[in-house]
């Protein structure tokens, strides 16, 4: 449990700092392919070079058609599009192998989950044929020994990718920025992880739930939002003093210096909503045992070095959690302005233990935003903020950044002034997401100069 002071002692929350949001797919450039190559480091570079010393990404798994982060295939793989083609590992088949047997507990299934699906023309797991879909011995060696060659393809991605993630972050190390990840709080329904672990879910025999994921309706949308992932079986997790969570988190944080939790609020109840239901009104709230989770999990990893994404219906028993942990929770200036003065958001009722944003990747541009504004919430953030002038997506830049959050993160599009045609996601819809691409060429020496001297004006250099 968490006691006064602890999150001074987080890694990237010992001081005052700064971050940009930018997910690796918005770096893909010829081919499709390199994310993790040069255009990264170049990137790392111009983070350090402005006075910021965080760089936060969304979650890094291989992603189903839509490209959705928040709907991986594994929590464990990385996106095989990341990776560089003309950066090999050293070592050759010896550090193949190694890497090979190091990772045998995730890596094994992950391959032959993905050699099956393209067996099976993409259907999903529960639309196997019912040996694999159950997993049959006979069926698992049988389809290992036709999909030898895919698997080994599959295996060796794997190993490029963390290849190249490992000297990321030794290279951002070297430039004194953190790498800040980001772990759904559900997994895909067709995933290796549903297919290789379906007792951690409430699934039927055939694979398939009575009850799914979502929020009921919200600032997002009026319907809630109706995600369909699969539902823990908490009882199984609890009887095994939550293996699953206490390796899912550590996973992750191998990789990086912090990691947000996505949807916290669901460690401590969760929406349910009925499978096959048109949207997400009808659900109902359950418990969730997050609590003895996250003391399961800070008893192998002390002082957690995580964040929570405490947005939406946030109730007291949510706000205990967080606060019981010392986890700092999340202030989007978007949600800052039209309303009362006790908006949460709003940067005089910031605390310490807190990231500000001017925006999430579920926003739209702080540009787009405000150029969307009504009159009222537009007076009242000018009145608030006190400009005048029609840089909506700089002042809330110089709020987040003046804010006595210890973290400010800022989306990449804001600091380049980008309008609607850049938003990452519209939450609720499927299609035209996860597809704006960054044009380095923008990240330039002045506006480094420019960020460096804000950066130093507020502390956060």
């Amino acid at each position: 449990m968490g006691e006064p002071g602890r999150l001074q002692r987080l890694p990237v929350l010992d001081r005052r700092r700064s971050g940009v949001l930018l997910h690796p797919s918005s770096l893909l450039c010829e081919g499709e392919r390199g994310a993790l190559g040069a255009r990264a480091r170049r990137f790392i570079d111009w983070l350090s070079e402005a006075g910021f010393s965080v760089w936060q990404v969304l979650p890094l798994g291989p992603t189903g058609a839509d490209g959705s982060p928040y709907w991986t295939r594994s929590d464990y793989a990385g996106n095989p599009l990341f990776i560089d083609p003309t950066i090999e590992p050293p070592g050759g088949q010896l550090a193949f192998a190694a890497f090979c047997r190091a990772n045998e507990a995730w890596l094994d299934d992950y391959a032959l989950y993905e050699a099956i699906s393209q067996l099976q023309a993409g259907a999903a797991w529960w639309e196997w044929p019912v040996p694999l879909r159950d997993r049959d011995a006979l069926a698992m060696v049988a389809a290992t020994l036709r999909c030898a060659d895919a698997i080994t393809a599959t295996k060796r991605e794997q190993w490029q990718f963390a290849h190249q993630w490992d000297a990321l972050r030794r290279y951002a190390q070297s430039r004194d920025v953190r790498l800040f990840g980001d772990l759904p709080i559900y997994v895909a329904p067709d995933s290796a992880t549903t297919w290789t672990q379906r007792e951690q879910f409430q699934l039927d025999a055939q694979g398939l739930p009575g009850e799914v994921a979502g929020v009921p309706p919200d600032y997002f949308s009026e319907d809630g939002q109706l995600w369909g992932n699969p539902l823990y079986d908490w009882e199984r997790m609890r009887s095994e003093d939550f293996l699953f969570w206490r390796e899912r988190l550590g996973a992750q944080l191998s990789r990086f210096d912090l990691l947000r939790i996505d949807h916290f609020r669901g460690l401590a109840a969760y929406w349910a909503v009925p499978a096959g239901a048109a949207n997400a009104r009808g659900g109902q709230w359950r418990e969730a045992p997050g609590r003895e989770m996250l003391a399961a999990v800070a008893a192998v990893i002390p002082d957690l070095p995580v964040v929570a994404e405490d947005l939406g219906v946030i109730t007291p028993d949510v706000d205990a959690l967080r606060r019981d942990f010392g986890l700092p929770g999340m202030r989007v200036l978007q949600f800052a302005f039209g309303g009362e003065a006790a908006n949460p958001h709003l940067p005089h009722n910031h605390g310490h233990d807190c990231v500000v944003y001017t925006g999430t990747h579920d926003n739209d541009t702080t540009a787009g935003w405000y150029a969307g504004l009504d009159n009222r919430v537009r007076a009242h953030l000018h009145d608030y903020l006190q400009f005048h002038h029609d840089d909506g997506a700089g002042a809330l830049l110089r709020a987040a950044l003046a804010s006595v959050a210890g973290l400010a993160v800022l989306p990449l599009q804001d600091i380049l002034r980008l309008g609607t045609d850049a938003r990452l996601n519209l939450p609720g819809t499927v299609q035209g997401n996860w597809q704006w691409r960054a044009s380095l060429d923008g990240l330039t020496p002045e506006l480094a100069r420019q960020h460096r001297e804000l950066n130093a004006l507020y502390g956060r250099s």
